[in-house]
């Protein structure tokens, strides 16, 4: 599964990669990401990590899962999240990729990957729709 997210916002890029930089802002613009903590650090880790709750909701039917990611690229205009359990079992992936280019106006792609099987269409219709939603959110927290 793989989802895209895509805006223009009127924010300076600065602002814009301050909030994409740290997960715990993504509840107040992406429903699907309902909590997010910090998480303490473990041998390995690349850069902070957190505790990040997913959840999907289609109907009376929610789905939650519960990860570990961590920012593994922060480099000026791109920024990567990856899922580090530190469970000792082998996980489905979960990636997020976000890019910032311009300055006010700033382009931002957010694209978040999945690499499991328990995905199904219905889901990924639903992730569509927060994310639509959650566009005009994230613009307004930037701002």
């Amino acid at each position: 599964m793989q989802r895209t997210i895509a805006a223009d916002l009127q924010a300076p890029a600065s602002r814009v990669r301050a909030v994409l930089a740290d997960l715990t802002t993504y509840p107040h613009w992406l429903d699907i990401v309902p909590r997010v903590e910090p998480a303490e650090p473990a041998a390995g880790d690349a850069g902070p990590a957190w505790w990040v709750t997913l959840r999907a909701r289609l109907g009376p039917l929610a789905r939650s899962k519960r990860l570990r990611m961590v920012r593994t690229l922060d480099d000026a205009g791109q920024l990567r999240f990856e899922r580090a359990e530190i469970d000792g079992r082998r996980h489905a992936g979960w990636t997020l990729d976000a890019t910032i280019e311009g300055d006010r106006p700033c382009s931002v792609v957010v694209v978040l990957r999945y690499d499991g099987r328990l995905w199904s269409a219905a889901l990924d219709a639903v992730l569509g729709s927060q994310a639509d939603d959650g566009v005009p959110r994230l613009e307004a927290l930037v701002s």
